[in-house]
């Protein structure tokens, strides 16, 4: 079973939107993007993320951490 980061007062989701919006990436890109690099994740799902109402997986924030050309400070920066 795949590890799972529960977001507290770091918000992953909304920095994982600000830098998809920064780079001009929709998010049915990203996710078609991801998925090409194999990983199970859906629209609605990155959505839920985005939010903060849904847990990332460790393999799902790698990838888009990666998808994104972002350092892992700029994704859990407060």
């Amino acid at each position: 079973m795949g590890q799972k980061i529960k977001q507290d007062n770091i918000h992953v989701g909304a920095n994982i939107r600000r830098l998809r919006i920064e780079k001009k990436i929709g998010q049915t890109e990203l996710v078609s993007l991801l998925q090409l690099r194999n990983v199970e994740i859906t629209r609605e799902a990155l959505v839920k993320i985005e939010r903060g109402i849904q847990h990332i997986k460790a393999s799902q924030l790698k990838a888009i951490k990666e998808t994104l050309n972002a350092s892992y400070e700029e994704i859990f920066k407060e």
